[in-house]
């Protein structure tokens, strides 16, 4: 669940990237700064840390990002240092990244099977998906051997679950009702 202040910071990235043509550029470089946050847990703590001032926390930013990225994205995360709220740095790009796709007509989709999908497997299933929803569709996938067999689509805020876990579940949910 999103929060208030990440749709809200999310939002207005998103509507300043807009206003400068960057949206493609923030895009990149927000990823960017997610993929370091996230191999780097110790220093979103250190940049969230009240016995450090302000004033130094910011210049660590300015230190990570200061000459390769764009200024209003080091601008942003200044603010959201100097306001506490790194925490929500990552709710803020899922934001941006939701109105990123609804401008360009982007749909995301999640494919988790038992097995790794063939490529020929993903082209085949990217495709259709493509051609059924009439947007770009931007596919991940995952593989978790707990689903047995079949695939589990997340699209548009909904599960098309065809594994075969899903089908066991539903007949032990069956039997447990009927057995009493």
């Amino acid at each position: 669940m999103m929060t208030e202040t990440a749709k809200k910071y999310g939002g207005s990235l998103y509507e300043l990237a807009s206003e400068e043509n960057q949206t493609d550029l923030v895009l990149d470089q927000l990823g960017t700064v997610l993929s370091l946050m996230k191999e780097n847990p110790q220093y979103v703590k250190l940049l969230s840390e009240p016995s450090i001032s302000k004033d130094d926390r910011v210049k660590l930013l300015d230190e990570a990002f200061g000459a390769e990225m764009w200024p209003y994205l080091l601008n942003f995360l200044k603010l959201m240092c100097e306001k506490g709220y790194m925490g929500e740095v990552k709710g803020c790009a899922k934001e941006y990244r939701r109105l990123y796709n609804e401008a360009h007509g982007i749909v995301e989709a999640t494919v988790t099977s038992a097995v790794a999908l063939t490529d020929a497997q993903k082209n085949a299933l990217h495709d259709k998906l493509e051609r059924m929803k009439g947007k770009k569709v931007d596919m991940t996938c995952y593989v978790n051997p707990a689903l047995i067999g079949g695939i589990r689509l997340d699209m548009d805020g909904k599960r098309y679950d065809g594994t075969a876990k899903e089908r066991i579940d539903a007949l032990n949910s069956i039997i447990k009702d009927t057995v009493v």
